[in-house]
């Protein structure tokens, strides 16, 4: 296949997207759902449930940090072109509030800051359903040319 024969990376979360139930891996194990795809800009939902919890009963932090690099890298892949892919290099998250495990739907939004040839940033927030700010974070990818 040749590169002008595959989905940009716009086009690839499209059709992950719209596959619906069958998302692939990390989407599916945390039930990540309500998908919007723009142009350097995704968001993803999930709702907290109790095995979420960390020891103190709270959602544990690596579910907000997976869902802020899923949105993150996913908003940084969707401006990519045919055939190239991408990698987390850094991931920098700040935690504002614990959020319980009570069927909490938590919204990620990643939006590009900037794009270089070889890499890219981005930044993103995770809010709860009445707005408030749950953690936000960075992240620079590294950007994969096709072969």
């Amino acid at each position: 296949m040749t590169t002008s024969e595959l989905p940009s990376g716009a086009e690839l979360l499209s059709s992950l997207a719209a596959s619906g139930n069958d998302l692939p891996g990390i989407w599916s194990l945390l039930g990540m759902d309500g998908v919007e795809i723009e142009n350097g800009k995704v968001s993803f939902t999930l709702v907290s449930r109790p095995d979420f919890a960390n020891p103190l009963g709270t959602v544990h932090g690596g579910i907000c940090a997976t869902l802020l690099d899923s949105v993150m890298g996913c908003a940084v892949h969707s401006i990519l072109g045919p055939g190239f892919g991408y990698s987390t290099l850094e991931l920098k998250v700040n935690y504002i509030r614990s959020v319980g495990t009570d069927g909490v739907r938590l919204t990620g939004t990643g939006t590009v800051i900037h794009t270089g040839r070889s890499t890219a940033t981005a930044e993103g927030r995770v809010l709860d359903e009445q707005g408030r700010l749950i953690a936000h974070g960075t992240t620079t990818c590294l950007i994969h040319a096709p072969n």
